[in-house]
């Protein structure tokens, strides 16, 4: 495989020719990434010619419906799904806010669910509220040194056959260690659970073959993922329509409607396919111009893995051999994504703000990780200085942020 072309990816960034954003380096990409131009050209084309009521019989409708349709059925490739199983929500946070009234409905008497302490709140504080609607909560706790979720931890949590439900993330966005989805689903398989995988802090790296993973829900935020401000979940079938619908009645027979409450952001929506075009053009660009959409998907995602491990490494070691900051996570860059917590004497919003003037966009706080901070010793109020970059982050930036950070530090 060919090394990544940068300076091609970069030219498919808006940010990159803006002139106030000359001389920043940004390391908040976990927060939200930069747009890609076939987005942002996407976005302002339907607010201009088709910001109509979509799917009706006239020219500027139907063109705003076709395009809804196509963001979904070319992510849905490249995920490797079914065209329907991929729905559109303003945000993760509320995609499983409406996933948990359905699974409050479907959950048997005495049923137990599964959750961890690695999680962004997304995807535990809904799951865990359910304890009042008398589910049994258990939690699958992380190691207080090193933030690992260990596999063999989680059989004996479903050794009674009561768990139905398992939630865990496919890396946490302050321990960034890359859990092993595919096991960890067959896992819960076997002892009869469906499992609901949080991807908001792996997607933005490369989006998974969400089919060969084998989960039965897949979450991510399209914002993290070089798109708009959209949270994407990817429910299978068989699920999808054994739980109850929490859309209108009369949606309950269109599985992408069934867990939508409110109608969909047309022009957000459409311009998630923006999304696919940006995937795509970079297979092409680096030989995969034949390939199937799941091809490119695959193409892409390990270029952008490849690049990410290489200018990552760098900086874990910098910070490995300080003795003064505590490295949250894994040490090698290959077994996590490029989001960096440390822990220092000073307040994580402190280091950000010194950060600043040096031309380093980073971010400090808890960034909705409390419960994996806490489980790890840290304070939450004092929070972590978190430092997170994608694919189109240079080695020139990161050494920068070291220069930087030596500096600050």
């Amino acid at each position: 495989m060919t090394d990544l072309d940068l300076s091609y990816v970069r030219s498919q960034f808006p940010a990159f020719s803006e002139p106030s954003l000359a001389g920043q380096a940004f390391f908040e990409n976990a927060g939200g990434s930069y747009p890609c131009r076939p987005v942002v050209e996407r976005l302002a084309r339907f607010y201009r010619e088709r910001k109509v009521q979509p799917y009706a019989p006239y020219a500027a409708s139907q063109a705003g419906g076709a395009e809804m349709d196509e963001a979904r059925a070319r992510l849905a490739a490249i995920l490797g799904v079914e065209v329907d199983e991929v729905s559109f929500g303003p945000s993760t946070s509320a995609n499983t806010y409406v996933l948990a009234q359905a699974f409050r409905q479907w959950l048997p008497k005495g049923a137990a669910i599964v959750v961890t302490d690695q999680d962004h709140e997304a995807n535990t504080g809904v799951w865990r509220r359910l304890a009042a609607e008398g589910i049994e909560v258990r939690v699958w706790g992380i190691d207080r040194d090193t933030g690992h979720l260990d596999p063999a931890a989680l059989p004996p949590l479903l050794a009674d056959g009561k768990v139905k439900l398992v939630c865990f993330p496919h890396c946490s966005n302050v321990v960034a260690e890359i859990n092993p989805v595919a096991e960890i689903v067959a896992t819960a398989h076997a002892a009869g659970a469906v499992t609901c995988v949080d991807g908001v802090s792996y997607a933005p790296h490369g989006l998974p073959d969400v089919g060969a993973l084998g989960t039965d829900i897949y979450l991510f935020s399209a914002y993290k993922t070089y798109g708009p401000h959209q949270g994407i979940m990817v429910i299978r079938r068989p699920l999808g329509e054994a739980l109850p619908n929490q859309g209108h009645h009369f949606n309950g027979g269109t599985l992408y409607k069934r867990f939508t409450p409110a109608g969909p952001d047309h022009a957000q929506v459409a311009a998630s396919a923006g999304m696919a075009d940006y995937l795509e053009a970079l297979a092409d660009h680096h030989g995969g111009a034949g390939f199937s959409p799941r091809g490119k998907g695959t193409l892409a995602h390990d270029l952008m893995r490849a690049h990410e491990v290489r200018v990552l490494q760098p900086l874990l070691d910098y910070l490995a051999a300080r003795n003064d900051v505590r490295l949250l996570g894994p040490r090698r860059a290959a077994d996590r994504a490029p989001t960096v917590a440390v822990l220092c004497d000073r307040p994580g919003e402190d280091l950000a703000a010194a950060l600043a003037p040096h031309g380093i966009m980073a971010g400090g706080g808890d960034f909705y990780a409390v419960r994996p901070l806490a489980a790890m010793g840290v304070d939450p109020a004092h929070g972590v200085l978190r430092m997170s970059f994608v694919h189109y982050t240079s080695a020139e930036e990161v050494g920068r942020l070291i220069a930087a950070l030596d500096e600050v530090l």
